[in-house]
């Protein structure tokens, strides 16, 4: 069996300025996505599944293709839109954007029949992952609710340009996630790590595990989704929150609770880099030409 990655490339980029998940960053203008996909396939992913927007699906589907990259891995595209809801919901007034991570998941839903992980378009992730998770796929093959997350420090996650978003996690003994909560203004003041919420600053541990979206799943987690999500539309409707998104860390925190599934935290103690800001661009260059010179990736890692 060979597990299957599904990246979640349909943000359109609001506080990079542009359609960040194509921005070409290698020497021959490779975007991250160019990236995790090669790592990907050399850890043993059969298939690459996309979630993007009926917007931008021509030139996206037209620079992802199959045969770049060697043809040896199938590639699917699914869309997510705000008005994808279930029977019986519809879009309140005033709502612009979609529904959060876990909502782009469910769009995959008919398209993967097997273990599978889950990525952000733009967050370089490095192959020593995506082999982790790999064999942690392979080796949960035919088991329900044995989910993973790769696990990074939060020091090693921030941005030096504004404040990131990151489910801060609590880890147990045996290295099972015990919480996550999704923080959505995270950033470095001075000496301390701190985020925002009602215009007050909290302090976190640098040290904790957070969530970089990088999950592991057996396919009966869209039925978790599907399920929760209604509950989560009915709080969110009935509260008239217009900006609520149903984030994965939400649906992981019901699961944990209801004991419906555990979560592995695979460690991971690489410097996570990306692109959240246009400013965070020349250090992800340079980050991705030391990668090549270390010899980590080959010059031209696809065909364009």
């Amino acid at each position: 069996m060979k597990p299957t990655l599904l990246i979640l490339a349909a943000g359109m980029g609001s506080r990079y300025g542009s359609l960040k998940q194509m921005d070409g960053l290698g020497p021959n203008g490779e975007a991250i996505i160019d990236y995790s996909i090669y790592d990907a396939i050399r850890a043993g992913f059969g298939k690459i599944v996309f979630v993007i927007r009926h917007s931008f699906a021509e030139p996206f589907m037209e620079h992802f293709k199959a045969e770049k990259f060697g043809g040896d891995v199938k590639f699917e595209f699914v869309y997510q839109e705000l008005d994808y809801l279930p029977e019986g919901y519809k879009v309140p007034e005033g709502r612009e954007k979609p529904w959060g991570t876990n909502h782009a998941v469910m769009m995959a839903k008919d398209v993967i029949n097997e273990p599978f992980a889950v990525i952000n378009a733009d967050d370089f992730y490095g192959k020593e992952s995506y082999q982790t998770m790999a064999d942690y796929l392979r080796s949960i093959e035919g088991t329900t609710g044995k989910y993973a997350m790769v696990g990074y420090y939060l020091k090693n996650t921030l941005s030096d340009f504004g404040s990131v978003s990151r489910g801060v996690c609590g880890v147990n003994d045996e290295g099972l996630l015990t919480t996550v909560v999704e923080r959505t203004a995270i950033s470095r003041k001075g000496d301390k790590v701190v985020y925002c919420e009602n215009g007050t600053d909290h302090e976190l541990d640098p040290n904790c595990a957070v969530s970089m979206n990088f999950w592991g799943f057996t396919p009966e987690y869209f039925q978790h989704s599907e399920r929760i999500f209604k509950t989560f539309l009915d709080e969110a409707l009935a509260s008239g929150n217009l900006k609520a998104e149903f984030f994965i860390p939400y649906i992981m925190d019901k699961l944990i609770a209801e004991k419906s599934a555990s979560v592995k935290v695979l460690e991971c103690d690489a410097k996570w880099f990306g692109v959240t800001y246009k400013e965070d661009r020349p250090f992800t260059v340079e980050k991705i030409n030391a990668l090549i010179k270390a010899g980590v990736y080959p010059e031209k890692i696809r065909e364009f």
